[in-house]
């Protein structure tokens, strides 16, 4: 049995601990496209390069499918670029998002995602839209490393978050899938819990987890 103490706060990443990652998929889409060792750039966990910059607001969208066609030797459109690029991110199963809806009306409930605007607007969107909602129907404030020129492991992610929803550290529990992640989130006194892919999360919505 799980057990956390004196919680008001639930952190969740995004890919991996609530929307499912493809990330063979998406390598693949874009070798469909023409495009080599897409692996040095990708991971479930951090990505490098121009993919790195994207996610942390260094460049935006257009200069995103820029730097993606000037790697590619025949001429791309965007929708073939955004497709490719938003496979990587493929469904939310409905028990988590019920669950969601669950957890807040107990607790803050707070996302912190490395991400882009692409994967935020399209992949996450839509499959909030699947059920006739918003990313602000399950979260109280979404984090976003794009917004905030920051991404995790990075320690000062952590603590402008801590700072602006107002909760000190010891009050959180952080879900993320990746341990470097993990392991930040501890050195700064954050409760953590370390999410394997596919992990049934239903032990939130447990009364005695919480005692």
């Amino acid at each position: 049995m799980k057990h956390f103490r004196n919680i008001t706060t639930l952190i969740f990443d995004f890919g991996g601990v609530l929307i499912n990652l493809d990330l063979a998929q998406c390598i693949q889409n874009f070798k469909q496209l023409g495009l080599q060792n897409f692996e040095q750039y990708l991971s479930n966990f951090g990505q490098k390069g121009f993919f790195l910059q994207f996610e942390n607001g260094e460049i935006g969208i257009e200069e995103f499918r820029t730097h993606i066609r000037n790697l590619c030797p025949t001429p791309l459109t965007n929708a073939q670029i955004d497709q490719a690029w938003c496979s990587f991110l493929c469904d939310i199963p409905n028990e988590k998002l019920e669950m969601l809806l669950e957890l807040k009306k107990k607790f803050k409930v707070l996302m912190l995602s490395n991400t882009n605007p692409l994967h935020i607007d399209v992949s996450a969107a839509g499959e909030f839209a699947r059920v006739g909602k918003t990313k602000n129907d399950f979260f109280d404030k979404c984090y976003l490393s794009y917004e905030m020129g920051m991404v995790k492991p990075n320690t000062d992610i952590f603590e402008a978050l801590l700072a602006d929803a107002g909760v000190r550290a010891d009050e959180c529990l952080f879900l993320d899938d990746g341990p470097k992640n993990i392991e930040t989130a501890q050195k700064l006194g954050i409760q953590s819990y370390l999410v394997e892919a596919n992990e049934d999360l239903s032990f939130l919505l447990n009364k005695e987890t919480w005692k």
